[in-house]
Protein backbone atom coordinates (compact mmCIF):
# COMPACT_ATOMS: atom_id res chain seq x y z
CA UNK A 1 0.00 0.00 0.00
CA UNK A 2 0.85 3.75 -0.64
CA UNK A 3 2.43 3.15 3.06
CA UNK A 4 0.55 1.35 4.76
CA UNK A 5 -1.33 -0.49 2.10
CA UNK A 6 0.09 -2.43 -0.27
CA UNK A 7 1.85 -0.29 -2.40
CA UNK A 8 3.17 1.31 1.33
CA UNK A 9 3.57 -2.66 1.76
CA UNK A 10 5.34 -3.02 -1.79
CA UNK A 11 8.35 -1.31 0.01
CA UNK A 12 8.40 -2.23 3.18
CA UNK A 13 8.13 -5.67 1.59
CA UNK A 14 11.01 -4.89 0.66
CA UNK A 15 13.17 -3.87 3.11
CA UNK A 16 11.07 -3.32 6.53
CA UNK A 17 7.71 -5.71 6.65
CA UNK A 18 8.73 -6.07 9.94
CA UNK A 19 8.59 -2.24 11.00
CA UNK A 20 5.25 -1.57 9.03
CA UNK A 21 2.86 -4.64 8.67
CA UNK A 22 2.77 -5.49 12.69
CA UNK A 23 1.84 -2.38 13.40
CA UNK A 24 -0.72 -1.81 10.98
CA UNK A 25 -1.63 -5.10 12.45
CA UNK A 26 -0.78 -7.86 9.47
CA UNK A 27 1.59 -10.58 10.15
CA UNK A 28 5.10 -9.34 10.57
CA UNK A 29 7.13 -8.12 13.09
CA UNK A 30 5.73 -4.63 15.16
CA UNK A 31 7.58 -2.02 16.43
CA UNK A 32 7.40 -1.26 19.97
CA UNK A 33 5.22 1.81 20.39
CA UNK A 34 6.80 5.35 21.52
CA UNK A 35 6.95 6.38 24.94
CA UNK A 36 4.00 8.63 25.45
CA UNK A 37 4.85 12.51 25.53
CA UNK A 38 3.71 15.50 26.42
CA UNK A 39 0.96 17.06 24.32
CA UNK A 40 2.72 20.65 24.86
CA UNK A 41 6.36 20.16 26.24
CA UNK A 42 7.79 22.92 27.64
CA UNK A 43 10.09 25.65 25.48
CA UNK A 44 13.57 26.38 25.96
CA UNK A 45 13.34 29.54 24.87
CA UNK A 46 10.71 31.91 23.25
CA UNK A 47 12.35 32.94 19.77
CA UNK A 48 11.84 36.27 18.63
CA UNK A 49 10.20 37.36 15.49
CA UNK A 50 12.59 39.34 12.99
CA UNK A 51 9.50 41.59 11.63
CA UNK A 52 8.59 44.68 12.89
CA UNK A 53 4.81 44.25 13.73
CA UNK A 54 2.18 45.91 13.01
CA UNK A 55 -0.73 45.81 15.49
CA UNK A 56 -4.43 44.46 14.65
CA UNK A 57 -7.60 45.74 15.56
CA UNK A 58 -8.69 42.30 16.65
CA UNK A 59 -8.06 38.77 16.90
CA UNK A 60 -8.89 35.73 15.12
CA UNK A 61 -11.56 33.70 16.34
CA UNK A 62 -10.85 30.60 14.69
CA UNK A 63 -7.91 29.05 12.80
CA UNK A 64 -7.01 30.89 9.42
CA UNK A 65 -7.55 27.61 6.81
CA UNK A 66 -7.87 29.47 3.96
CA UNK A 67 -5.70 33.02 4.30
CA UNK A 68 -2.77 34.67 5.44
CA UNK A 69 -1.67 36.95 7.83
CA UNK A 70 -2.03 40.59 6.59
CA UNK A 71 -1.75 42.66 9.42
CA UNK A 72 0.96 41.11 12.00
CA UNK A 73 0.05 41.33 15.95
CA UNK A 74 2.88 39.75 18.43
CA UNK A 75 0.52 39.69 20.85
CA UNK A 76 -2.19 37.54 19.13
CA UNK A 77 -2.93 34.06 19.03
CA UNK A 78 -3.49 32.84 15.28
CA UNK A 79 -4.25 29.25 16.62
CA UNK A 80 -6.96 29.77 19.06
CA UNK A 81 -8.18 26.19 18.04
CA UNK A 82 -5.81 23.75 19.20
CA UNK A 83 -5.06 19.88 19.91
CA UNK A 84 -4.99 17.71 22.58
CA UNK A 85 -3.66 14.85 22.08
CA UNK A 86 -5.12 11.68 23.85
CA UNK A 87 -4.16 8.27 22.46
CA UNK A 88 -1.02 8.79 20.35
CA UNK A 89 2.61 8.69 21.68
CA UNK A 90 4.41 9.17 18.37
CA UNK A 91 4.05 12.91 18.40
CA UNK A 92 3.73 16.26 20.64
CA UNK A 93 2.94 19.75 19.53
CA UNK A 94 4.38 22.90 20.87
CA UNK A 95 2.11 26.12 20.80
CA UNK A 96 3.07 29.36 20.52
CA UNK A 97 1.24 32.41 19.26
CA UNK A 98 1.74 32.57 15.77
CA UNK A 99 3.67 29.53 15.23
CA UNK A 100 3.86 25.71 16.36
CA UNK A 101 6.80 23.38 16.56
CA UNK A 102 5.85 19.53 15.82
CA UNK A 103 7.48 17.21 16.96
CA UNK A 104 8.20 13.23 15.37
CA UNK A 105 9.16 11.31 18.35
CA UNK A 106 9.20 7.86 16.76
CA UNK A 107 10.02 7.89 13.09
CA UNK A 108 10.42 4.54 12.65
CA UNK A 109 11.72 1.19 14.41
CA UNK A 110 15.06 1.44 16.03
CA UNK A 111 15.55 5.09 14.91
CA UNK A 112 17.78 7.54 17.27
CA UNK A 113 16.57 10.75 15.59
CA UNK A 114 13.76 12.63 15.85
CA UNK A 115 12.55 15.16 13.78
CA UNK A 116 11.19 18.53 14.22
CA UNK A 117 9.05 21.46 12.14
CA UNK A 118 8.30 24.90 13.05
CA UNK A 119 4.83 25.23 11.93
CA UNK A 120 4.44 29.41 11.14
CA UNK A 121 1.48 31.46 10.28
CA UNK A 122 1.67 32.38 6.95
CA UNK A 123 1.82 36.21 6.80
CA UNK A 124 3.84 36.40 10.35
CA UNK A 125 7.14 36.51 10.59
CA UNK A 126 9.72 33.46 10.69
CA UNK A 127 10.64 33.08 14.66
CA UNK A 128 14.71 32.69 15.85
CA UNK A 129 16.06 30.01 17.68
CA UNK A 130 14.94 27.36 15.46
CA UNK A 131 17.97 25.79 14.10
CA UNK A 132 17.99 22.49 12.74
CA UNK A 133 14.02 22.51 12.24
CA UNK A 134 12.06 22.67 8.96
CA UNK A 135 9.85 25.49 8.53
CA UNK A 136 6.61 25.04 6.85
CA UNK A 137 4.29 28.00 6.08
CA UNK A 138 0.59 26.93 7.46
CA UNK A 139 -2.35 26.50 5.92
CA UNK A 140 -0.55 24.13 2.77
CA UNK A 141 -2.38 24.46 -0.17
CA UNK A 142 -0.46 21.64 -2.31
CA UNK A 143 0.00 18.81 -0.72
CA UNK A 144 1.57 15.77 -2.06
CA UNK A 145 0.89 12.48 -0.38
CA UNK A 146 3.13 9.55 0.03
CA UNK A 147 0.69 7.05 1.15
CA UNK A 148 -2.66 5.68 1.34
CA UNK A 149 -3.01 6.00 4.79
CA UNK A 150 -3.13 9.75 4.64
CA UNK A 151 -6.23 9.92 2.16
CA UNK A 152 -8.19 9.61 5.22
CA UNK A 153 -7.39 12.00 7.19
CA UNK A 154 -7.33 14.51 3.70
CA UNK A 155 -11.36 13.48 3.25
CA UNK A 156 -11.98 14.35 7.08
CA UNK A 157 -10.49 17.37 6.99
CA UNK A 158 -11.84 18.34 3.91
CA UNK A 159 -8.45 18.76 2.01
CA UNK A 160 -8.72 16.76 -0.71
CA UNK A 161 -8.96 19.82 -3.23
CA UNK A 162 -5.48 20.50 -1.85
CA UNK A 163 -4.18 17.05 -3.36
CA UNK A 164 -1.63 17.37 -5.84
CA UNK A 165 -0.28 14.27 -6.39
CA UNK A 166 1.42 10.78 -4.78
CA UNK A 167 3.79 8.47 -5.05
CA UNK A 168 1.57 5.87 -6.90
CA UNK A 169 -1.90 5.21 -7.98
CA UNK A 170 -1.84 2.08 -7.91
CA UNK A 171 -3.20 1.21 -4.92
CA UNK A 172 -5.93 4.03 -4.16
CA UNK A 173 -9.17 2.73 -3.46
CA UNK A 174 -10.78 6.33 -2.41
CA UNK A 175 -13.40 6.92 -5.00
CA UNK A 176 -12.50 10.85 -4.64
CA UNK A 177 -9.29 10.55 -5.25
CA UNK A 178 -9.96 8.21 -8.41
CA UNK A 179 -11.68 10.04 -9.99
CA UNK A 180 -9.36 12.74 -9.61
CA UNK A 181 -6.77 10.54 -11.01
CA UNK A 182 -9.27 9.68 -14.27
CA UNK A 183 -9.10 13.25 -14.48
CA UNK A 184 -5.33 14.16 -14.54
CA UNK A 185 -5.32 15.96 -11.64
CA UNK A 186 -3.08 14.49 -9.81
CA UNK A 187 0.93 12.94 -10.57
CA UNK A 188 2.78 10.67 -9.53
CA UNK A 189 6.58 11.17 -8.30
CA UNK A 190 7.56 7.39 -7.37
CA UNK A 191 8.47 6.86 -3.95
CA UNK A 192 11.77 5.73 -2.02
CA UNK A 193 15.50 6.46 -3.03
CA UNK A 194 13.57 6.25 -6.55
CA UNK A 195 11.20 9.55 -5.92
CA UNK A 196 11.02 11.77 -9.07
CA UNK A 197 12.83 15.15 -7.73
CA UNK A 198 12.61 17.30 -10.68
CA UNK A 199 8.78 16.37 -11.17
CA UNK A 200 8.68 16.96 -7.47
CA UNK A 201 9.80 20.23 -7.60
CA UNK A 202 7.80 21.73 -10.73
CA UNK A 203 4.64 20.70 -9.45
CA UNK A 204 5.93 22.96 -6.16
CA UNK A 205 4.04 21.42 -3.34
CA UNK A 206 4.31 23.28 -0.07
CA UNK A 207 3.77 20.11 1.86
CA UNK A 208 5.09 16.67 0.96
CA UNK A 209 4.05 14.11 3.62
CA UNK A 210 5.89 10.51 3.20
CA UNK A 211 7.00 8.09 6.05
CA UNK A 212 9.93 6.53 6.39
CA UNK A 213 11.33 2.94 7.38
CA UNK A 214 15.62 3.81 7.93
CA UNK A 215 16.75 2.67 5.40
CA UNK A 216 18.06 5.10 3.05
CA UNK A 217 17.51 3.25 0.09
CA UNK A 218 13.59 2.58 0.32
CA UNK A 219 13.29 5.95 2.23
CA UNK A 220 12.15 9.20 0.03
CA UNK A 221 12.49 12.24 2.46
CA UNK A 222 16.45 12.62 2.36
CA UNK A 223 16.42 12.84 -1.44
CA UNK A 224 13.38 15.09 -0.67
CA UNK A 225 14.63 17.31 2.00
CA UNK A 226 18.14 17.77 0.33
CA UNK A 227 16.31 19.56 -2.94
CA UNK A 228 14.99 21.75 -0.55
CA UNK A 229 11.18 20.49 -0.61
CA UNK A 230 9.15 20.92 2.49
CA UNK A 231 8.90 17.32 3.24
CA UNK A 232 7.14 15.57 6.73
CA UNK A 233 7.58 11.94 8.17
CA UNK A 234 4.22 10.94 9.14
CA UNK A 235 4.87 8.28 11.67
CA UNK A 236 1.60 6.53 12.29
CA UNK A 237 2.14 2.98 11.36
CA UNK A 238 4.59 3.29 14.84
CA UNK A 239 1.67 3.60 17.10
CA UNK A 240 0.77 0.29 18.65
CA UNK A 241 -3.56 0.81 19.53
CA UNK A 242 -6.00 1.44 17.08
CA UNK A 243 -7.15 4.92 18.49
CA UNK A 244 -3.45 6.13 19.06
CA UNK A 245 -2.82 5.40 14.98
CA UNK A 246 -6.31 7.17 14.04
CA UNK A 247 -5.37 10.43 16.14
CA UNK A 248 -2.45 10.92 13.55
CA UNK A 249 -5.02 12.72 11.80
CA UNK A 250 -4.43 15.79 14.40
CA UNK A 251 -0.87 15.63 13.24
CA UNK A 252 -2.00 16.30 9.38
CA UNK A 253 -3.84 19.03 10.61
CA UNK A 254 -1.42 20.95 12.43
CA UNK A 255 -0.06 21.64 8.65
CA UNK A 256 -3.19 23.15 7.42
CA UNK A 257 -4.63 25.04 10.83
CA UNK A 258 -7.25 22.18 10.80
CA UNK A 259 -7.00 21.83 14.25
CA UNK A 260 -10.65 22.39 14.63
CA UNK A 261 -11.83 20.24 12.27
CA UNK A 262 -9.54 17.29 13.41
CA UNK A 263 -10.50 17.55 17.06
CA UNK A 264 -13.96 17.02 16.39
CA UNK A 265 -13.75 14.06 13.50
CA UNK A 266 -11.71 12.36 16.25
CA UNK A 267 -14.05 12.64 19.24
CA UNK A 268 -16.71 11.10 16.70
CA UNK A 269 -14.97 8.23 15.75
CA UNK A 270 -13.17 7.61 19.41
CA UNK A 271 -16.67 7.69 20.83
CA UNK A 272 -17.98 5.18 18.06
CA UNK A 273 -15.27 3.27 19.17
CA UNK A 274 -15.88 3.36 22.55
CA UNK A 275 -19.41 2.64 22.64
CA UNK A 276 -18.87 -0.46 20.18
CA UNK A 277 -16.08 -1.88 22.87
CA UNK A 278 -18.77 -1.48 25.52
CA UNK A 279 -21.03 -3.64 23.96
CA UNK A 280 -18.07 -6.52 23.58
CA UNK A 281 -16.85 -6.01 26.99
CA UNK A 282 -19.93 -8.08 29.31
CA UNK A 283 -20.01 -10.81 26.38
CA UNK A 284 -19.65 -14.12 28.56
CA UNK A 285 -18.06 -16.08 26.11
CA UNK A 286 -15.01 -15.26 24.22
CA UNK A 287 -14.17 -17.21 21.07
CA UNK A 288 -10.20 -17.79 21.21
CA UNK A 289 -8.60 -16.29 17.72
CA UNK A 290 -5.91 -17.19 15.61
CA UNK A 291 -4.36 -14.11 13.33
CA UNK A 292 -2.19 -14.92 10.31
CA UNK A 293 -0.85 -17.75 8.08
CA UNK A 294 2.21 -20.02 8.00
CA UNK A 295 4.66 -19.04 5.30
CA UNK A 296 6.39 -22.48 4.24
CA UNK A 297 7.32 -23.38 7.60
CA UNK A 298 7.18 -20.17 9.49
CA UNK A 299 4.07 -18.49 10.70
CA UNK A 300 4.09 -15.14 11.68
CA UNK A 301 1.56 -13.50 14.44
CA UNK A 302 1.40 -10.66 16.48
CA UNK A 303 2.17 -10.50 20.33
CA UNK A 304 -0.18 -10.04 22.96
CA UNK A 305 1.01 -6.07 23.33
CA UNK A 306 -0.30 -5.45 19.34
CA UNK A 307 -2.37 -3.91 17.50
CA UNK A 308 -4.35 -6.57 15.92
CA UNK A 309 -4.39 -8.44 19.78
CA UNK A 310 -5.72 -4.91 21.28
CA UNK A 311 -8.42 -4.84 18.56
CA UNK A 312 -9.29 -8.70 19.07
CA UNK A 313 -9.29 -8.15 22.92
CA UNK A 314 -12.11 -5.21 22.17
CA UNK A 315 -14.15 -7.33 20.05
CA UNK A 316 -14.72 -9.97 23.03
CA UNK A 317 -12.32 -12.10 21.83
CA UNK A 318 -9.22 -14.11 23.36
CA UNK A 319 -6.62 -14.16 21.15
CA UNK A 320 -4.38 -16.87 21.49
CA UNK A 321 -1.19 -15.37 22.19
CA UNK A 322 -2.37 -12.53 24.44
CA UNK A 323 -0.16 -14.25 27.54
CA UNK A 324 2.90 -12.81 25.28
CA UNK A 325 3.55 -8.95 25.87
CA UNK A 326 5.25 -7.80 23.22
CA UNK A 327 4.15 -5.26 20.85
CA UNK A 328 5.91 -6.34 17.83
CA UNK A 329 5.40 -9.99 15.87
CA UNK A 330 6.48 -13.40 16.72
CA UNK A 331 8.25 -15.48 13.75
CA UNK A 332 7.38 -19.28 15.38
CA UNK A 333 7.17 -22.95 13.75
CA UNK A 334 4.72 -24.17 12.17
CA UNK A 335 4.16 -26.91 14.55
CA UNK A 336 4.40 -24.35 17.05
CA UNK A 337 1.57 -22.36 16.51
CA UNK A 338 -0.25 -25.62 14.88
CA UNK A 339 -0.41 -27.20 18.39
CA UNK A 340 -1.96 -24.05 19.96
CA UNK A 341 -4.18 -22.58 17.19
CA UNK A 342 -5.63 -26.39 16.19
CA UNK A 343 -8.13 -25.38 18.69
CA UNK A 344 -8.76 -21.78 17.76
CA UNK A 345 -12.85 -20.82 17.68
CA UNK A 346 -12.03 -18.24 15.05
CA UNK A 347 -9.06 -17.91 12.59
CA UNK A 348 -8.46 -14.28 11.05
CA UNK A 349 -6.28 -15.18 8.15
CA UNK A 350 -4.78 -11.34 7.30
CA UNK A 351 -3.28 -12.54 4.42
CA UNK A 352 -2.67 -11.00 1.01
CA UNK A 353 -2.94 -14.09 -0.83
CA UNK A 354 -6.79 -13.82 -1.69
CA UNK A 355 -8.51 -17.58 -1.11
CA UNK A 356 -11.35 -18.03 -2.72
CA UNK A 357 -12.41 -21.21 -0.87
CA UNK A 358 -11.04 -23.34 2.44
CA UNK A 359 -10.97 -26.07 -0.34
CA UNK A 360 -8.37 -23.89 -2.25
CA UNK A 361 -6.20 -23.20 1.27
CA UNK A 362 -6.37 -26.93 2.06
CA UNK A 363 -4.89 -27.62 -1.15
CA UNK A 364 -1.73 -25.28 -0.62
CA UNK A 365 -1.43 -26.32 2.72
CA UNK A 366 -2.91 -29.57 4.04
CA UNK A 367 -2.19 -29.26 7.72
CA UNK A 368 -4.68 -26.61 8.06
CA UNK A 369 -7.62 -29.62 7.69
CA UNK A 370 -8.17 -30.51 11.81
CA UNK A 371 -7.99 -27.06 12.57
CA UNK A 372 -10.81 -26.36 14.59
CA UNK A 373 -11.81 -23.14 12.58
CA UNK A 374 -11.36 -25.06 9.36
CA UNK A 375 -13.70 -27.49 10.23
CA UNK A 376 -16.78 -24.89 11.47
CA UNK A 377 -15.93 -22.64 8.50
CA UNK A 378 -15.04 -19.59 10.54
CA UNK A 379 -12.29 -18.59 8.56
CA UNK A 380 -11.96 -15.04 7.46
CA UNK A 381 -9.78 -13.11 5.67
CA UNK A 382 -9.63 -8.98 5.52
CA UNK A 383 -10.10 -8.88 1.87
CA UNK A 384 -13.44 -7.80 0.93
CA UNK A 385 -12.86 -4.18 -0.34
CA UNK A 386 -9.68 -4.83 -3.00
CA UNK A 387 -9.00 -2.82 -6.37
CA UNK A 388 -7.80 -4.14 -9.41
CA UNK A 389 -4.06 -3.82 -8.95
CA UNK A 390 -4.59 -5.88 -5.32
CA UNK A 391 -4.64 -2.37 -3.29
CA UNK A 392 -6.53 -3.45 -0.31
CA UNK A 393 -9.01 -0.62 1.46
CA UNK A 394 -8.17 -1.96 4.95
CA UNK A 395 -4.91 -0.60 4.78
CA UNK A 396 -6.36 2.85 3.51
CA UNK A 397 -10.30 3.79 4.79
CA UNK A 398 -10.05 0.90 7.63
CA UNK A 399 -6.82 1.89 9.51
CA UNK A 400 -7.90 5.47 9.44
CA UNK A 401 -11.18 4.52 10.78
CA UNK A 402 -10.76 1.77 13.81
CA UNK A 403 -14.18 2.22 14.75
CA UNK A 404 -15.39 -0.12 11.75
CA UNK A 405 -12.30 -2.54 12.01
CA UNK A 406 -13.92 -3.29 15.99
CA UNK A 407 -17.47 -3.35 14.42
CA UNK A 408 -16.07 -6.35 12.09
CA UNK A 409 -14.82 -7.95 14.46
CA UNK A 410 -17.30 -7.83 16.49
CA UNK A 411 -19.90 -9.23 14.23
CA UNK A 412 -17.56 -12.04 13.54
CA UNK A 413 -16.97 -12.80 17.23
CA UNK A 414 -20.20 -12.31 18.37
CA UNK A 415 -22.74 -11.22 15.44
CA UNK A 416 -26.04 -11.06 18.18
CA UNK A 417 -24.54 -7.50 19.61
CA UNK A 418 -24.77 -5.95 16.16
CA UNK A 419 -27.49 -7.79 13.87
CA UNK A 420 -27.61 -4.95 11.53
CA UNK A 421 -23.95 -4.57 10.39
CA UNK A 422 -22.93 -5.67 7.33
CA UNK A 423 -18.88 -6.31 7.37
CA UNK A 424 -17.12 -4.17 5.11
CA UNK A 425 -13.34 -5.09 5.48
CA UNK A 426 -13.81 -9.00 6.21
CA UNK A 427 -15.35 -11.87 4.17
CA UNK A 428 -15.72 -15.11 5.21
CA UNK A 429 -14.15 -18.04 3.02
CA UNK A 430 -16.97 -20.34 2.00
CA UNK A 431 -15.85 -24.33 2.19
CA UNK A 432 -15.79 -24.30 -1.88
CA UNK A 433 -16.05 -22.46 -4.67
Amino acid sequence: MSRTQPKHLTTIFAAALAAILVACGAPAPAPTPAQPAPTQPAPTAAPTATLAPTPTSSAPRTNLTESCVQAYDPEVDYFPEKIAIEDATGFAVEYFKHYKVVTVLNPWQGAKEQFKYVVVQCGTPKPEGIENALVIEAPANKVIAMSTTHLPHLEKLELLDRLIGMDSFTYVNNPKVREMIQAGALIEIGSGAEVNIEKTIEAKPDLVMTYGVGDPQYDAHPKLLEAGIPTVINAEYMEGTPLGRAEWIKFTALFFNKEGKAQEEYAAMKQRYLELAAKAKGVSEKPTVIWGMAIKDKWRLPGGGSYPARLIADAGGAYLWTDDPSAGSLSLNFEEVYDRAVGADVWLLASFQRYNSIKEMLEAEPRYAEMAAVKRGQVWNYDKRVNENGGNDYWETGLGNPDLLLADLIKILHPELLPEHELVFWRQIPASQ
